[in-house]
């Protein structure tokens, strides 16, 4: 079966999810607790491996995670 990501980067959104959570002087796990509170349960082992490009990320996570770092989720795929 064709993957639709062919490479070894399994999100495009790693890079800046990275770069909003520090610009918001934010760890890995206070990002984790922000989205429990909104009912996406992603743990900071998870976290760190969609910042490392080595995780898939849902639709539901990529709102919750642009909710959480207060930017457009479309910010998340700028380069």
């Amino acid at each position: 079966m064709a993957r639709i990501i062919d490479g070894k980067d399994m999100n495009l959104i790693g890079d800046n999810v990275k770069k909003y959570r520090k610009r918001m002087k934010m760890s890995q796990q206070m990002l984790s607790n922000k989205l429990e509170l909104l009912g996406v349960y992603v743990c900071r082992g998870s976290i760190s491996r969609i910042e490392d490009k080595s995780r898939t990320v849902t639709d539901i996570e990529l709102y919750a995670i642009a909710a959480v770092l207060k930017v457009d989720i479309m910010d998340l795929f700028k380069h």
